[in-house]
């Protein structure tokens, strides 16, 4: 009762800060104004292509974590794997990062594999994801300093919360003293049922964390790695070619939006809701010419791509829930 409580407060907080971001973006518009756009300036055929896109990315994903678990020894059928990452994906909908412990969860449910093995592999996954986001931020520093220089300029107050993005280390703070903790007073807990259950369980996690090392074929899952990331940055910049003022924007243009848009995505909110949204809008901004209709038109343009890709995960995420017994009804599971 206390934890659905809890999930419950913790639900509507974030939720709560979505609602409050998007309301700051779009008070005061017009919505006959955006729904006239919404109708009459987008080529949907290119936000169809973006899904596309989108969902080979999702493909690749569960391939790339199928290979984990698959160096961890177990063999988890395609399926289960890739319905437990779309349930992932919508699960972060209702609370952020809550898909990584569901996604983990379906497997460990259907597939037979350690929990804290996978949670293991989720993290090595969100480290490789991380580890792409800084890269691509990086080939933009190269490539688009003077816009990303404009836009610190202009939101001065994103700096200090990009950093922090990075820089929090309660987590680890808190996880470190648990460990010195341990290690302190090992000789008095080490008979104990805790610290024995402690220390299996920590032992999994590392051996999902380091099943990198036991890949059978690492390049494929490095071109994966890369793949999943080109995939993303597409979803962004095939939608340009869908608003007329957006089209003949430069390839570098969609790599500054897609990566200042991961930032966006980063917050602790669902699905990126207001975060994703401001990022998006402000940088466009900042390549667009100034007219009187700009901004209404940035608006519409985050509206529909970002709108386009949470209804393709709420779609895809609940059929997968819909699935999963379907898919296992012969099956004998936990």
């Amino acid at each position: 009762m206390k934890k659905t409580l809890s999930q419950g407060i913790k639900f509507l907080i974030f939720l709560s800060i979505s609602a409050f971001l998007f309301w700051l973006i779009y008070r005061g518009q017009d919505t006959s104004e955006i729904f006239e756009v919404l109708k009459n300036d987008v080529n949907y055929f290119w936000i169809f292509i973006s899904l596309t896109f989108g969902l080979l990315s999702h493909i690749s994903r569960t391939i790339r974590w199928n290979m984990l678990i698959e160096s961890l020894g177990k063999k988890p059928r395609f399926a289960n794997t890739f319905l437990a990452v779309m349930v992932g994906y919508f699960a972060n909908l209702a609370l952020p990062r809550m898909g990584e412990i569901s996604r983990c969860g379906i497997i460990n449910k259907y597939e037979d594999v350690s929990f804290s093995k996978l949670i293991g592999t989720v993290v090595l996954e969100r480290a490789l994801d991380i580890l792409m986001l800084l890269l691509f931020l990086l080939l933009t520093m190269v490539t688009q300093y003077d816009v990303l220089s404009d836009f610190m300029t202009r939101n001065p107050q994103i700096s200090s919360k990009l950093s922090a993005v990075f820089a929090s280390s309660i987590t680890l703070y808190v996880l470190a003293g648990i460990a010195v903790i341990l290690f302190v007073f090992r000789k008095k807990f080490k008979h104990t049922v805790f610290y024995k259950k402690i220390i299996f369980t920590l032992g999994n996690f590392m051996d999902g964390f380091r099943a990198i090392r036991n890949l059978d074929n690492k390049l494929s899952f490095a071109l994966h790695t890369v793949f999943i990331w080109l995939m993303y940055y597409m979803m962004t910049y095939i939608c340009f070619f869908s608003f007329g003022f957006t089209s003949n924007l430069p390839a570098l243009a969609g790599l500054t939006v897609f990566v200042m848009g991961s930032f966006g995505m980063v917050a602790p909110v669902q699905g990126g809701i207001g975060a994703w949204h401001f990022m998006v809008i402000s940088t466009l901004l900042i390549y667009l010419p100034s007219t009187p209709d700009i901004e209404k038109l940035s608006r519409s343009f985050a509206l529909v791509v970002h709108g386009s890709q949470t209804a393709m995960i709420i779609i895809l995420g609940a059929l997968s829930v819909i699935a999963l017994p379907f898919v296992n009804r012969k099956k004998n599971f936990k």
